[in-house]
């Protein structure tokens, strides 16, 4: 957190393994909501929650509801297209939806999450040294999408968009991000709020720096603008850039506790 240069900060802990800070940086207007999961403890775990088809799309307050008492947190995901489909691969519980080789974020019960290219051969998927058919996708495996890739190994990947997309680049906006550090069993997920006078927001190179000081090796950069959301404990806990509030998206991504998560065996 060094990169903030905290002014001030609040923290509480939700649960076992998971601590929420708010923090407000001293040395630029950023407001910034950190979510840390201790991915050591088993029963933690994360659930893509999509809008389905035929709903459209929907807050991510109400997706994340949808987890019920399992629920810790939860923040916006993919981006997607003007018909309501994400812009890369989302899978949950066995069901796919697009057909992308943009960059997920993937997890499944039993060993550590993933970032990285998807790759697609024929009708199989496979995702770091996971693989399976798209017909009938492994439903123990979460994926989401997002774009582009912060960091690998520690280091940016390449100027992060500069060159080729500086307005979505090096403008300051609301961005979501979640970043991991595989060796020790971190995964950050990160909110800033932007396009206020408090906070302006971050450039994807801030929000890698940002990561990259929290210790995560692996970072993604999800949706963001008036996208970026951090819903706590079922109630929205970040400042939502549109005027209206809360923007209805397509998917989030849900940190969840269920002890089940532990019981099961894979290989």
């Amino acid at each position: 957190m060094d990169f903030l240069d905290p002014d001030r900060v609040r923290a509480f802990r939700l649960d076992p393994g998971v601590v929420y800070r708010e923090v407000r940086s001293g040395i630029s207007p950023w407001v910034v909501h950190l979510l840390e999961v201790d991915l050591t403890r088993c029963e933690l775990g994360f659930r893509v929650e999509g809008s389905g088809v035929e709903e459209g799309r929907i807050p991510v307050t109400t997706l994340a509801r949808r987890a019920g008492s399992s629920l810790v947190a939860a923040v916006n995901g993919d981006f997607f297209t003007p018909e309501d489909l994400p812009l890369g691969v989302e899978a949950s519980g066995g069901e796919i939806r697009g057909r992308s080789t943009r960059p997920v974020f993937a997890w499944r019960p039993g060993n550590g999450p993933w970032i990285g290219s998807l790759e697609w051969d024929g009708d199989s998927i496979r995702v770091g040294e996971w693989a399976f058919p798209a017909e009938e996708p492994d439903p123990r495996i979460e994926i989401l999408g997002g774009y582009p890739t912060l960091l690998r190994d520690g280091d940016w990947v390449g100027d992060l968009q500069q060159t080729d997309r500086p307005a979505f680049s090096t403008q300051r906006h609301p961005r979501t991000a979640l970043g991991l550090d595989p060796t020790l069993g971190r995964a950050w997920l990160v909110v800033v709020d932007g396009r206020g006078a408090s906070s302006e927001g971050m450039t994807l190179p801030e929000l890698a720096d940002l990561l990259k000081s929290l210790g995560a090796r692996e970072a993604l950069n999800l949706d963001g603008g008036g996208s970026s959301v951090m819903v706590v404990r079922g109630e929205t806990v970040n400042r939502p850039s549109d005027p209206q509030g809360e923007r209805a998206v397509v998917n989030a991504l849900v940190v969840r506790r269920d002890t089940a998560y532990c019981r099961t065996g894979l290989p």
